[in-house]
């Protein structure tokens, strides 16, 4: 069973709407109103294997803030999304954090690495 759908790019600022038709097995047969070829490989792979970034907080223990951003630092599969939010979930961390420190190295086997997206000082000890 043939389907269609209407993607808009999101590779360059032209924010092109593509007419994307595929089979019932997620195999891409035209592309249509796409203005170059990244466009165009960004509609097959949002059809065929949507990726999404994530970014989510962690705890800080005996921080001066009680969270810290975190983000991956590449897409990862949009069916590992809710799984991968699970493991996040469960991470607390020891302060002091560093800006862009590795807090898990392949998150959920998919080779994208868990950062923090800024630094958590200690809590000053009285």
């Amino acid at each position: 069973m043939n389907k269609s759908r209407e993607i808009v790019c999101i590779v360059c600022p032209n924010g092109c709407r593509m007419n994307v038709a595929y089979e019932g097995n997620n195999k891409v047969t035209l592309v249509e109103n796409a203005s170059c070829k990244k466009g165009e490989e960004y509609a097959v792979n949002e059809i065929q294997f949507p990726k999404r970034s994530i970014t989510s907080t962690v705890g800080v223990i005996n921080g001066v803030l009680p969270l810290v951003s975190v983000r991956t630092d590449k897409p990862i599969p949009k069916e590992k999304i809710a799984a991968a939010l699970d493991e996040i979930k469960k991470i607390r961390l020891e302060a002091p954090v560093t800006f862009h420190q590795v807090i898990i190295n392949d998150l959920l086997g998919t080779g994208a690495k868990l950062i923090s997206t800024k630094e958590v000082a200690e809590l000053e000890k009285l």
